[in-house]
């Protein structure tokens, strides 16, 4: 089964665009793209391979998403990926940030693993693409954006 793949410019230099992806992301991440659908709650990418990629409410309350497989920044960032799924059923995203000469960086995502999922492969297909089409939008305005606090 084809893997979901994205690529598209962003406003930025890539070490913006890796800190706004893995460190910004409570900032631009949306609440109903969430386990809990709490706002004010933060996602979580620790930095390292084997990290623990999870949302933590405001109350505490952790659910985990995946499992950091690559960490390389400001280049290359993969994951493991089951929000709202079992962790046996997870997927696999691996994004890597690749400057342009005009100052903006290249984002090229690619999500595959869906064969693993057997029959319900192409209805998480399905629903992760058109996840990353409402997403998406979020991260590159906050791309443009300057750093937080």
């Amino acid at each position: 089964m084809a893997p979901i793949r994205w690529s598209f410019q962003v406003a930025c230099p890539p070490d913006h665009a890796f800190a706004v992806w893995t460190s910004d992301t409570s900032r631009w991440w949306p609440a109903n793209h969430t386990v809990s659908g709490e706002r004010g709650l933060r996602v979580v990418f620790e930095p390292w391979v084997g990290g623990r990629v999870y949302e933590r409410t405001a109350g505490g309350q952790e659910f985990d998403w995946g499992q950091v497989t690559a960490w390389d920044p400001p280049r290359r960032l993969g994951y493991t990926w089951h929000l709202r799924a079992d962790r046996g059923d997870a997927t696999d995203v691996e994004i890597t940030f690749v400057e342009q000469d005009d100052a903006t960086t290249r984002v090229d995502i690619d999500h595959r693993g869906w064969e693993r999922l057997g029959a319900g492969g192409p209805a998480r297909r399905d629903a992760n693409r058109a996840g990353w089409s409402t997403l998406l939008p979020h991260f590159v305005a906050a791309c443009a954006l300057s750093p937080g606090p």
